[in-house]
Formats: C-alpha cells, sequence, structure tokens
C-alpha cells in the first residue's frame, strides 16, 4: 500500500463535477476579479466564522501583513514597533511582521501543544514598552487559549491578530471580538485551487482598510490614498472555495475522526514519558490540518515508513529565530520550539484517507522498533 500525506488530486476529484462547473462559470461569465463570486465567498465565509466582515485577499501572508499595515496606519504605530510572535510556525508569520515595518520578537510556545500562551514564561519574558500586538498561531489546527490571550492584551492595551492559516472551522469558547487571517492555499482544510486568503474582523475601519490596501491603496478609482499591495482574491478561486466550504464540517470530522483512532493506536516513542501534546481534543477546538506525532528518534522513525511507503513531512524542522533570514536571531534560545522542531513528525491525515489507509500507518508505526 502506497499512503500519501495528502492526496489533493483524490480530495478534489471527490467533488466531482462541482469544481469544475464552478470553474466554467466563472470563465463564462467574462469577470474574474472582484466580482459576484468573491462577494459571495466573502459573505458565506463571514458568516461562516461569525465575523461582520470578511475580506478576501491573494494569500496568508498578505492577509497578515494588511492587518498590520493598517492598525500602523489607524494606531500610529512606527516603524520598528514589536510583534510577538511564536517562533514555533511557518516562517510566513514572522514575514508578516518584517514586511509591514514591525519588528518579530520570538517566542517560546507551551510545552504541551507546542501554542503559544499566555504565561509569564513565555509572553511576559518577552514583552516590551514596544509591543504592539501579539500574534497567537493555531498550529496544526488547534486553537490557542483566547480567553486568556485575549485578556493578557487587554491589560498590556495591545493588538492581538490570530495566524488562522491552519485551523479552518476551529471553534472557540472565545466571545470577544477577534481578527483574523485565513491562508486557503490548496493543503488547507479550506483549500483553494491556486493562492488564496481572507482577513476576517468584526471592525469596519480595519476590513474598509486592508480592502483598500489591498487594491493598491485605492479609496476611489485611480485616487490612491496609501502605498498598497495588488492582493485581491481571484474569482475563480472564489467560486472553488464557496464548493468546498458546504462540505467543510463534514471534511474536519473525518480528519477527528482518524486523529482518534491515531490517538486510541499510537503512543510516543518516549519510553515511560505520555505525550502530553499527542491527546485528543474532542471540543471541535481542534480540526488536525497536521497531526503531529512526537518522536524520540524522528529520522529513524521516517525512514521506516517511508521504507514502508508511508509519506511524511515535519512542522517545522528549523523554527524562525533559528532561520538565516533572521540570522540576528541566531543566538535566542527558545526550548520547547527547538525541541517540536526536532522532534515533530507529521503523519498523513485528510479526509479522503480511508480506515485502510490510517490502520497500515498505525500498524508500521508499531513496528518502527521491533
Amino acid at each position: 500500500m502506497n499512503v500519501k500525506f495528502l492526496d489533493l488530486q483524490a480530495i478534489n476529484q471527490s467533488f466531482g463535477k462541482e469544481l469544475t462547473d464552478a470553474s466554467n462559470g466563472v470563465i463564462n461569465s467574462g469577470w474574474y476579479l472582484r466580482s459576484s463570486q468573491t462577494e459571495a465567498f466573502e459573505a458565506e465565509w463571514g458568516t461562516y466564522c461569525n465575523a461582520k466582515y470578511a475580506v478576501g485577499v491573494g494569500n496568508g501572508l498578505d492577509a497578515l501583513r494588511l492587518v498590520l499595515m493598517s492598525w500602523k496606519i489607524m494606531y500610529g504605530w512606527k516603524d520598528g514597533d514589536e510583534v510577538i510572535v511564536p517562533s514555533n510556525t511557518f516562517i510566513a508569520t514572522a514575514l508578516a511582521v518584517s514586511q509591514a515595518g514591525l519588528k518579530p520578537t520570538f517566542c517560546d510556545v507551551n510545552q504541551e501543544d507546542a501554542l503559544i500562551c499566555a504565561d509569564e514564561n513565555y509572553l511576559k519574558s518577552v514583552i516590551t514598552p514596544n509591543t504592539r500586538c501579539i500574534i497567537p498561531v493555531h498550529l496544526y489546527g488547534k486553537v490557542a487559549n483566547l480567553n486568556k490571550l485575549y485578556e493578557f492584551a487587554k491589560n498590556q492595551g495591545i493588538q492581538i491578530l490570530e495566524d488562522a492559516c491552519q485551523s479552518h472551522g476551529a471553534k472557540t469558547d472565545y466571545k470577544g471580538n477577534r481578527t483574523c487571517a485565513y491562508s486557503f492555499y490548496p493543503g488547507k482544510n479550506l483549500g483553494a485551487l491556486g493562492d488564496g486568503g481572507c482577513v476576517t474582523t468584526d471592525d469596519k475601519e480595519l476590513a474598509t482598510l486592508v480592502r483598500n490596501l489591498a487594491n493598491y491603496g485605492q479609496t476611489i478609482k485611480y485616487l490612491h490614498d496609501y502605498q498598497g499591495l495588488n492582493s485581491r482574491l481571484d474569482e475563480i478561486q472564489a467560486a472553488i472555495l464557496r464548493v468546498k466550504l458546504r462540505r467543510l464540517d463534514a471534511d474536519n470530522q473525518r480528519r477527528i475522526n482518524i486523529a482518534k483512532y491515531y490517538y486510541s493506536e499510537i503512543s510516543s516513542e518516549f519510553a515511560g514519558k505520555e505525550n502530553n501534546q499527542l491527546k485528543f481534543v474532542a471540543d471541535g477546538s481542534h480540526v488536525y490540518h497536521i497531526f503531529p506525532y512526537i518522536c524520540e528518534n524522528r529520522l529513524n522513525t521516517q525512514q521506516f515508513l517511508k521504507e514502508n511507503r508511508i509519506e511524511t513531512q515535519i512542522h517545522y524542522p528549523v523554527p524562525c529565530h533559528k532561520q538565516k533570514a533572521y540570522h540576528s536571531y541566531k543566538d535566542v534560545k527558545l526550548k520547547n520550539a527547538e525541541f517540536f522542531a526536532e522532534h515533530e513528525l507529521s503523519l498523513p491525515i485528510s479526509p479522503v484517507m480511508t480506515d485502510e489507509a490510517v490502520e497500515y500507518v498505525i500498524r508500521n508505526l508499531k513496528n518502527v522498533n521491533n
């Protein structure tokens, strides 16, 4: 048996003619940007996310960057003001900060779930008078503890920008206003057939500013109040996303069921230690974009699975503060982020993965050290 890490072809084929029909509808309409499909998707995604406004943009990186650019204008932030970013994330989270003219401050993550948390050992140790924002990343599809994070941010007088690029459809019990950045990269739980992104918020001023900045800084056609970007969700991607959105909850439930099966059958390779970060979450706050398996000997485990035709990936092998792009942080020590970088191995998981494939992965994992 061959088990792909993520079979995008099979996922898209599972929608039958719906995706083709959606694409053809746009082609035949004669309108390819900023038209009815994008407007409809923004309305549907905003409703799904319980947000007043949703603004489609070019990708997840731009979604983050455009919010930060907007807040700089709205709140008078200066170049070089600081934004706290967990180091255990895809580098786009940090790049958005840098590209907005701000300074990323890398912090460590919780040792139990690899997420940023409002703990004095993490946030409180890196906050300064120049801190303007925290970007919690809902890593692997699990929502960070928003109640504590928003309370911490409110007490500090700073903003929260949620990097929700891996958590489409994940639930939270937080009841306040939120600003979230999403990516619709093809491999996401809600994935387009190319790049795409979105900002959701209850703040009308922010939504308007993000929309203007994403369209060359225009307020009226050919009148440019800001130095903006060209970052727009196109009509074909919006049409594709509308089709896929209708099945998102069901697809997420399949991921949750696979994760529950993994948890029930496999255990940590760390002798005598429980994998706290691998406890099953049954409250809907985790949609398992990634299933992280923590290995004592990752290279050995990955090689064994490869020999048995099981694809895996690593999220992420080098934390942001150790990347060459951020070489000035090379001497920073972030124990937990570095631990996950050394030991995390992502197992196959997708809405079209069969029970037989899941059982095959489990059976081989149990034989790694035999």
